[in-house]
């Protein structure tokens, strides 16, 4: 498929529709290659501004999309007009129903035991006929050359076609980038997915997301936490995206006119 990205504060992001994106990860993980899907929020294209080595997995990324409702608008007012928000939680849920259809395995990576058994729960009870090829909870620091070589032969020999990876970021982005060419899977960084999808954490309603305020009732659950990650990004976020547009928009009118 060929792809159409655009920049946002430098991180390359995809235009594209769910069916898009659904099409691309069944079509790669049927032929089980080696790629890696990034979710882009406001706070992962922040950190690309501060973290050059982040940034350039974000844009080497196979496939970026727009997570948060705001790089979903920020898409639209650069000329993408039908641009949804492409997340996490949504992705993996819809993903396991085609999985299911297909045949193909999946593989959860991430989180605690506890979530990823109430996980396995969750998913058998809405799709009794998916292969779920394995679910891991790695240890919560840096792994050793022999452990990750472990890990990789494990997810690998389990026959997975595709693998969530619920780390958190940048640490998922991370773990993915490094892991290209060595996992025979599509890797998709869902962040937070494990636990809502486990019940773990309360999503927020459904107006909340379609109306582009699910940071505000994350904020609101949790206040201590994301407070001043959501005023800090948030903020950089706004200033940054505001002097690409008029950066733009003075290039575009002073590009001279050609007959």
């Amino acid at each position: 498929m060929p792809r159409r990205r655009q920049s946002v504060l430098g991180a390359g992001i995809d235009a594209l529709s769910w069916n898009d994106a659904l099409d691309m990860v069944a079509t790669a993980g049927e032929a089980r290659e080696s790629r890696y899907v990034c979710l882009c929020n406001v706070h992962s294209v922040v950190t690309t501004t501060r973290d050059p080595d982040f940034r350039r997995i974000v844009n080497e990324a196979d496939l970026a999309t727009p997570d948060g409702a705001p790089i979903a608008w920020a898409l639209r007012r650069l000329g993408h007009r039908r641009q949804e928000r492409i997340n996490g939680p949504d992705l993996m849920w819809k993903y396991l129903a085609r999985a299911e259809r297909l045949g193909q395995a999946v593989f959860f990576y991430g989180s605690t035991p506890d979530t990823l058994d109430k996980l396995r729960q969750a998913v058998g009870r809405a799709f009794p006929r998916l292969r779920i090829a394995g679910l891991h909870s790695p240890p919560f620091r840096a792994l050793t050359p022999e452990e990750g070589e472990a890990e990789e032969r494990m997810i690998n020999e389990s026959g997975a076609h595709v693998v969530f990876v619920g780390l958190g970021c940048p640490k998922q982005e991370k773990w993915m980038a490094a892991r290209r060419g060595r996992v025979r899977a599509v890797m998709i960084g869902v962040g937070a997915a494990f636990d809502y999808h486990a019940g773990v954490l309360k999503r927020a309603p459904l107006w909340w997301q379609n109306n582009g305020l699910e940071w505000l009732y994350r904020l609101w659950s949790e206040p201590r936490r994301l407070f001043k990650r959501y005023l800090v990004t948030n903020t950089l976020f706004v200033v940054g995206f505001a002097r690409q547009l008029l950066a733009r928009k003075y290039r575009l009118r002073n590009e001279p006119d050609f007959p």
